[in-house]
């Protein structure tokens, strides 16, 4: 079956939803400020007659329409990375700051960890790991060819992580950007559609649950976590919190993006959410251009400590 026919009963316009899917989708570039601002790069791709379109809503992001995000000396030089736009929402939720300890649990090949690498002046600590060992190369390429410094690289299944080989216990924020079944990057990689089945959806939701769970765990009281997936399957998104909110300390709390969202679903072909997953944001493609995408932001329980409270975020 075509997956994105069971999503229509969720969007506004089922018509424009699947128009939007069926489109190419631009390609994207964001600015590495640890090398250079916004400006320089704007200054550098018309030196080097790069075409170029601004994001509107975030100021870093650029188009461009010839589809070549690493082709030109900026990318060279570590000015900028190829990035879909709505890859840097979690980045934005999370808010990491100068000085945290960070954990993103499913890193390679890098590009939200390097985001957050520069959301925090190259200063604390991200621990950026992943279960693929051939992925993290990837990621190791894009930290050094951006410059970053402060990023510690681990091989772990993120559901049963060990912070024993580093010099600290828990994490001030942990991202869990979650391996998932992908219909919302059929944009850019129609086959998803085609190898879609419900049987995986089922499969890697135990999964998400898992690195969810222990991410709450890994985070100090007070602390954020930040979920997020491609996905546009409720098994996948409300259910996995629901799973969390029941099974761990935490709540999920309100946050803004700067993109035109749909709250998340309480109800499923017969299975009903706690009522606080409307606190999540759903992405679709016809409402921004971009890709579908599900990010939602929670507060671990305890009392917080002077280092941050996970409050909400405006991006």
């Amino acid at each position: 079956m075509n997956p994105l026919d069971r999503y229509e009963p969720l969007v506004d316009d089922a018509e424009s939803f699947r128009a939007a899917c069926d489109r190419p989708l631009p390609s994207v570039v964001r600015t590495n400020e640890i090398a250079a601002t916004p400006a320089r790069v704007r200054e550098a791709f018309e030196e080097a007659g790069v075409a170029y379109e601004p994001v509107d809503w975030y100021d870093g992001l650029f188009r461009l329409p010839d589809g070549k995000p690493g082709g030109n000396w900026p990318h060279v030089h570590g000015w900028t990375h190829g990035q879909e736009e709505v890859s840097v929402l979690p980045g934005l939720a999370l808010d990491p700051q100068p000085g945290d300890r960070v954990w993103d649990a499913c890193a390679a090949p890098g590009s939200k960890t390097t985001q957050i690498a520069d959301a925090m002046d190259d200063e604390g600590t991200v621990v950026a790991n992943d279960n693929n060992l051939g992925r993290l190369s990837a990621l190791r390429h894009n930290a050094e060819r951006l410059g970053i410094t402060n990023t510690v690289v681990t091989n772990q299944d993120a559901r049963n992580f060990s912070t024993k080989p580093l010099a600290f216990d828990e994490f001030d924020r942990a991202l869990v950007d979650a391996p998932c079944s992908c219909e919302g990057t059929c944009r850019k990689n129609p086959d998803v559609v085609d190898q879609w089945t419900l049987d995986h959806v089922h499969a890697v939701a135990g999964i998400q649950k898992g690195v969810l769970s222990r991410a709450v765990q890994a985070t100090r009281p007070g602390g954020t976590v930040v979920y997020s997936t491609c996905t546009f399957a409720p098994e996948e998104n409300e259910a996995v919190l629901d799973h969390a909110l029941a099974n761990e300390d935490c709540e999920l709390v309100e946050f803004d993006l700067p993109l035109e969202t749909d709250t998340g679903v309480t109800e499923w072909e017969g299975e009903t959410y706690d009522p606080t997953v409307t606190r999540a944001k759903r992405v679709y493609p016809h409402r921004n251009d971009t890709g579908g995408f599900f990010c939602a932001k929670l507060r671990v329980g305890g009392a917080a400590d002077d280092a941050g409270d996970g409050a909400e975020v405006g991006a």
